[in-house]
């Protein structure tokens, strides 16, 4: 699709997803483009419902639980259920995907978040998560090449409201995209952000 017809989305399929997560769903970005993660770290299925107002707005996106999903392989033996940290990164992938479609460009980067409460579990009979996340602050910052989000988000399992997520904080920064991995091209350390 063209940037302009990206920009007026208000809903994306799994396979738009899984296509912006390698780079292949934009045709000639005109900056930077940041991805969200690939699969199995993608913790989104669809985007069903973005809503843009100025500063503020709100995206909206669900996932199928899906029984054999690596992390219920792992966390834990015996007792298998979604780790509460992968709840927390989804919200901030949310958030960095509404960056994206309001025209920032750079790399994104979860900077944070503020109370967190977990009131539940997702198990592997569960079947669809529910990720609502109301954008209080969207902020480009050009002279920076930068754009900062603030939102508070919640994660919903089968109807059950269980997480609460408040200011999840999200960044888009250009010029620190590390490309050629794991050749040691630009970027390839980590360490202090200097933003």
């Amino acid at each position: 699709m063209t940037y302009q017809e990206f920009l007026e989305r208000t809903h994306f399929d799994k396979e738009e997803l899984l296509a912006f997560s390698q780079g292949n769903l934009v045709e000639n970005p005109p900056h930077e483009l940041a991805k969200v993660p690939a699969p199995p770290f993608l913790m989104m299925d669809r985007v069903t419902e973005i809503q843009k107002s100025g500063k503020k707005g709100r995206i909206v996106a669900e996932k199928d639980v899906q029984i054999d999903e690596w992390f219920f392989q792992c966390h834990f033996r015996e007792d298998p259920v979604m780790p509460g940290c992968l709840g927390v990164d989804a919200i901030w992938q949310l958030l960095g995907f509404y960056c994206c479609v309001n025209g920032a460009p750079g790399s994104g980067r979860a900077l944070g978040a503020g109370e967190i409460e977990f009131s539940g579990q997702i198990r592997p009979h569960n079947k669809l998560l529910r990720y609502e996340l109301e954008v209080r602050r969207f902020t480009m910052l050009p002279d920076q090449g930068a754009c900062l989000a603030i939102g508070n988000g919640t994660l919903s399992v089968d109807g059950e409201l269980i997480y609460r997520v408040n200011d999840a904080k999200v960044g888009l920064f250009t010029d620190i995209g590390y490309k050629g991995y794991p050749n040691r091209t630009e970027n390839f350390m980590g360490g202090l952000l200097n933003r």
